[in-house]
C-alpha cells in the first residue's frame, strides 16, 4: 500500500454529511462521526451510485480473492506499542510545503495518517479505490472524474467531499508554501470543479500521461481547515502539528516532542477499518518514533536492550561483523535479508554547479576520475554494492552509453591542469594559476556518513584537492541544500517506479530554492525531452526519451555517482512479530512496511518473555527471504 509514495509525495483529508461542515474551533479527532448522508442523489455521488456508475462511464476495481494476501495476513492481531528509533527528527510534521520531503514524512507520517483518491495495487500496480470508489478519464485524456466514498471521514468525524479535493489542490498551488516543484506538477491541471457533493472533476491544461497518477495520488486535506489558511499561515501554524487526516492513525499535539519523538495512535473508529484492502493492516495500537541524532552505535545499543523493536542495518560492516551476538544466536533477535523488487536508488556526490569550483565541468569530471569506487566498495562496503553510472541504474531507463568513470588519476590531473590548477602551494593544495585560489572546499555531512566520505577526502588530498569535512545535523544539512548553501553534498537518490525527472532537473527550478534540482541543472534539450515525455503514452518510447535524458545528464555531470545497494533490506527484530509470508511490499521493500503489515504475535511474545527469563533458545528462521524474487 506504500508503493504510491515512490511516485508522489502528498496527503489527504475530509468532512460531513447532508449538513453544513463545522467551522467553529474544529478539533483534530472526534468520537462523533457524521451521520450517513442519505439525501445526496446517486448521480451526485451519493449512495446508489454503485448501481449507475457504468452507465455514467466510470470504472472501479474489484479485488480478486487470490489477491487478498497482498493486503495483509488474516492471522494478524491488533494491539501493542511498537517502538522504533531513527537518527533524525523531521524538519516539519507537515505533509506538503517547505522541508516536508523527509523520508520520515514520506514513509511514516503521510501513509499512516492520510489517504489519496486512488491507490496502486501493491503487486500489479493497477489503480484501486481509496478515498474514491470510482473514476473515469475522457477519451482524449484531458479530463478526469472521481466519485468520493460517502462513508469516508476525517479523524475529526467530518465527511470527505469534493470541496476537500479542491482545497487540497488550492493549497498546493499557493506559491507561499515554498515548494515550487509542487506547482510544477499540479500546475499542469486546471482548478478542480465540484460537480456534486461527492463528485469532483479536473481538466488538464496539457496532455500528460501522469495526470491521473499525480492527481489521484494527492493527499486530501480538510477544506474546513484550509479555508482559513494561505500558504504562509499553513507553514507557520502547522509546522509541528497535524491537520486532520483520513488515515488509520493520528498524531496528537501532545505526542509531538520536537527533536525527541512523535507517536501515532490508531483510530478505533477509522472509517475504512473493515475494508478488505485494509482490515488486516495497521495493527499496532500505538507507534512511537524516537530520535537518537547521528549516533548509530547508540541506536544499536538501545535496540539490543529492547528499547526499539527492530533495527535497520545500513552498514555492510555492521551486518557482517556485529550481528552475531548472543541474542541473535539464541533466536531472541531474528536476522533477515529481505529481497524485493524495489527500484534501486543510489548515492554519490552532488555538485552545486552554481558555485565555484564545480561550475567548471573539468573539475567535476576530475573529481569523478579520482573517485575510486572499486576500492571503496571492496574495503568499506564488503562488495555488497554495485558501481553505477546512471540516474536509472539497473533499470530499462539506463543509457548504456554513459561514460563509466573508472579510477584514472592521469585524466583527472590533465583536466585540472586545463582548468588552471597546475601548481601546489606549501600545503600541497592545488592553486589556480590566475587567481591563486587554492582548490579547497567543504562538505557538510552527518556523522553516520563519515566512514564513506573520509576515504574520498584522503584520495583527493593525494592529488592536491582539499575537501574539508564539517559535521552538522540532518535538519541543518537539509535546510542548507534547500537554500543552496553548499558546495558539494554527499547525497542519496531514491529509485522511482515511474521516473519523474522534471522535479529534479527542469531548468525553471535550477535557480529557485526549496526544490529537488539541487545541483542547478539546466539544459534546453532536456527541457524539450521532458515535454515530450509528458505526452508520450507509449512506454517503449518513454524509455527512449529517458535514456536520452540520462545520457545528457551524464555528460553534463552534475553528480559523481557512487554505488547502488542492489542488496536486500537488512533487518534485525525482536522475535515477537507476525508478518505476511512476503514480509515487506514488492515495490518498496522498506523497513516502513513493518508499520503497515506486521503485528505483535501474542504467542511469540509469551515465548520470547519465557526464553529471556529462562535463558533458553528460540528457533532461528531463514536469514534470506526471497518471496518476491522467487515469484518473479
Amino acid at each position: 500500500m506504500n508503493n504510491f509514495l515512490f511516485i508522489i509525495f502528498t496527503l489527504i483529508f475530509i468532512s460531513c454529511g447532508g449538513e453544513t461542515k463545522q467551522t467553529n474551533n474544529p478539533s483534530y479527532e472526534s468520537n462523533t462521526v457524521a451521520e450517513k448522508d442519505n439525501q445526496t442523489k446517486p448521480e451526485e455521488g451519493g449512495y446508489g451510485f454503485e448501481k449507475i456508475y457504468s452507465d455514467l462511464g466510470y470504472e472501479t476495481y474489484v479485488l480478486p480473492s487470490e489477491d487478498y494476501k497482498y493486503f495483509g495476513s488474516p492471522d494478524s492481531e491488533k494491539g501493542g506499542h511498537l517502538k522504533h528509533i531513527r537518527g533524525r527528527f523531521p524538519a516539519t510534521m507537515r505533509v506538503l510545503g517547505q522541508h516536508y520531503n523527509y523520508s520520515e514524512n514520506i514513509s511514516i507520517i503521510i501513509p499512516l495518517c492520510y489517504q489519496t483518491l486512488l491507490s496502486l495495487h501493491p503487486v500489479t500496480l493497477n489503480y484501486i479505490p481509496n478515498l474514491a470508489t470510482h473514476w473515469k478519464v475522457s477519451d482524449d485524456k484531458m479530463q478526469m472524474w472521481f466519485r468520493i466514498n460517502p462513508d469516508a471521514r476525517f479523524s475529526d468525524g467530518q465527511e470527505v467531499t469534493a470541496e476537500d479535493v479542491v482545497a487540497s489542490w488550492d493549497i498546493r498551488m499557493d506559491e507561499t508554501i515554498l515548494m515550487p516543484s509542487t506547482q510544477l506538477v499540479y500546475g499542469k491541471l486546471e482548478r478542480p470543479e465540484v460537480l456534486g457533493k461527492y463528485i469532483v472533476s479536473v481538466k488538464a491544461k496539457t496532455l500528460n500521461w501522469r495526470n491521473l497518477l499525480y492527481f489521484s495520488g494527492m493527499s486530501i486535506l480538510p477544506e474546513h481547515y484550509l479555508k482559513d489558511l494561505d500558504g504562509t499561515s499553513y507553514l507557520e501554524e502547522y509546522n509541528m502539528k497535524m491537520l486532520p487526516g483520513t488515515g488509520p492513525y493520528i498524531i496528537r499535539d501532545e505526542d509531538i516532542i520536537n527533536q525527541e519523538s512523535f507517536s501515532l495512535t490508531r483510530l478505533e473508529n477509522w472509517w475504512a477499518k473493515d475494508k478488505q484492502t485494509t482490515k488486516n493492516l495497521y495493527n499496532f495500537e500505538r507507534i512511537t518514533i524516537s530520535v537518537v541524532k547521528d549516533n548509530e552505535a547508540l541506536m544499536y545499543e538501545k535496540f539490543k536492550k529492547g528499547e526499539s523493536d527492530f533495527f535497520q542495518v545500513t552498514k555492510p560492516s555492521m551486518w557482517v561483523d556485529e550481528t552475531s551476538f548472543k541474542a541473535v544466536q539464541d533466536g531472541l533477535i531474528q536476522k533477515r535479508r529481505i529481497h524485493s523488487s524495489a527500484p534501486a536508488g543510489t548515492w554519490g556526490y552532488a555538485f552545486n554547479m552554481r558555485k565555484w569550483p564545480f561550475d567548471d565541468k573539468r573539475v567535476r569530471y576530475a573529481f569523478s576520475y579520482l573517485y575510486d569506487r572499486e576500492k571503496l566498495n571492496k574495503e568499506i562496503l564488503y562488495n555488497e554494492y554495485t558501481i553505477i553510472n546512471s540516474l536509472y541504474s539497473g533499470s530499462v531507463y539506463e543509457n548504456p552509453n554513459n561514460e563509466k568513470f573508472e579510477f584514472n588519476p592521469n585524466k583527472a590531473i590533465k583536466l585540472l591542469d586545463q582548468a588552471g590548477y597546475k601548481n601546489r602551494n606549501t600545503d600541497g593544495i592545488l592553486i589556480h594559476e590566475d587567481t591563486g585560489r587554492p582548490l579547497s572546499f567543504s562538505i557538510d555531512i552527518r556523522k553516520p556518513s563519515e566512514y564513506r566520505v573520509t576515504p574520498m577526502q584522503q584520495i583527493l588530498k593525494q592529488y592536491g584537492i582539499d575537501m574539508q569535512i564539517k559535521f552538522i545535523d540532518a535538519t541543518t544539512r537539509w535546510k542548507n541544500l534547500m537554500d543552496r548553501n553548499f558546495t558539494i553534498d554527499f547525497q542519496a537518490w531514491g529509485g522511482l517506479i515511474f521516473p519523474n525527472p522534471e522535479t529534479s532537473i527542469k531548468s525553471t527550478l535550477a535557480d529557485k530554492k526549496n526544490n529537488n534540482n539541487i545541483t542547478g541543472f539546466k539544459n534546453e534539450r532536456v527541457d524539450e525531452l521532458l515535454n515530450l515525455y509528458d505526452v508520450e503514452f507509449d512506454q517503449s518510447k518513454r524509455i527512449k526519451i529517458i535514456r536520452e535524458i540520462d545520457g545528457i545528464y551524464s555528460d553534463i555531470h552534475p553528480a559523481a555517482w557512487g554505488m547502488s545497494r542492489l542488496v536486500p533490506e537488512r533487518l534485525l527484530y525482536w522475535n515477537k512479530f507476525g508478518y505476511p509470508e512476503y514480509m515487506l511490499e514488492k515495490f518498496s521493500g522498506s523497513y516502513s512496511d513493518i508499520l503497515t503489515y506486521w503485528w505483535f504475535d501474542k504467542k511469540q511474545q509469551d515465548e520470547l518473555a519465557q526464553a529471556i527469563k529462562n535463558d533458553s533458545n528460540l528457533p532461528i528462521g531463514n536469514i534470506e527471504q526471497t518471496y518476491w524474487k522467487d515469484l518473479d
